[in-house]
């Protein structure tokens, strides 16, 4: 992801790169950063202190480990840095400790940067709130072989916007891992499905079934690419509002896309 950053940095007019970094040891350390991209030179390598690349940069864009994000966040508070993080997998100390230091700096966080994902999780919740419990709500997802959680954090983030339109607690109403005989679907649960092969970047598809007819929305990454963009522009858009958390919706400014607003 990283390398498809740099990339996407280069190809993006008002972007460019102020450094990288990698864990101490890591064989990409003291490397330029450019040509490990397949780009020109950078003039710049991939440092295993993060402070001094942190506090050279208007904003990092981190998608690393949940230890390390959070250690970049502090760092970042400290340094006035604005933030995007599409790291997956934290624990709720872990979040805490990124909302500590998102009163200090704007950090954008989403489980999934692409465009098309952020609009289809605010058509989910739009979707979830005009449908009423007679519309069963599944959310499907597939991923290459490699991965290694599931369901994927995207589908959560669905679940979590089809949930939000409902007002109901999705910790509560999920249904997964279905098996042998689990009886009748509970009215108002929302399910979860995953499959898993090839190398499929990412497949996510929000179902809506009611007696008589079905709603489906689908989104369907081909590659990576489609993540960084939407990662370096939330980090264009992060270096003007005030500290906060704030959401791939606010970048796109489709924070009034809710139920019950117009």
């Amino acid at each position: 992801m990283g390398l498809t950053l740099i990339q996407e940095i280069a190809a993006t007019d008002g972007a460019s790169l102020s450094g990288g970094t990698e864990a101490p040891g890591a064989p990409a350390v003291g490397r330029d950063l450019g040509e490990l991209a397949g780009l020109a030179r950078a003039a710049l390598t991939v440092a295993d202190d993060p402070v001094p690349v942190i506090a050279a940069s208007d904003a990092l864009i981190d998608f690393t480990r949940p230890d390390a994000t959070v250690a970049h966040a502090e760092i970042a508070a400290k340094t006035a840095t604005a933030m995007v993080i599409g790291t997956t997998g934290m624990d709720e100390s872990q979040v805490e400790r990124i909302r500590a230091a998102a009163t200090r700096i704007p950090i954008v966080m989403a489980a999934n940067m692409s465009v098309g994902v952020t609009l289809l999780a605010a058509l989910t919740r739009r979707a979830a709130a005009l449908l009423d419990d007679d519309y069963d709500i599944e959310i499907v997802e597939m991923h290459h072989r490699h991965k290694i959680d599931a369901p994927s954090g995207t589908a959560l983030a669905l679940g979590r916007a089809a949930a939000q339109g409902r007002e109901i607690d999705l910790e509560t109403r999920t249904a997964e891992g279905r098996v042998g005989r689990t009886g009748p679907r509970k009215k108002g649960d929302i399910g979860f499905a995953v499959l898993r092969g090839g190398d499929v970047v990412g497949d996510h598809t929000v179902v809506f079934a009611a007696d008589g007819e079905r709603l489906e929305l689908t989104h369907k990454a081909s590659n990576r690419r489609v993540f960084a963009r939407g990662a370096v522009r939330a980090a264009l858009w992060a270096g003007g509002p005030a500290p906060g958390p704030d959401s791939v919706d606010d970048v796109l400014g489709l924070s009034s896309f809710r139920p019950g607003r117009s």
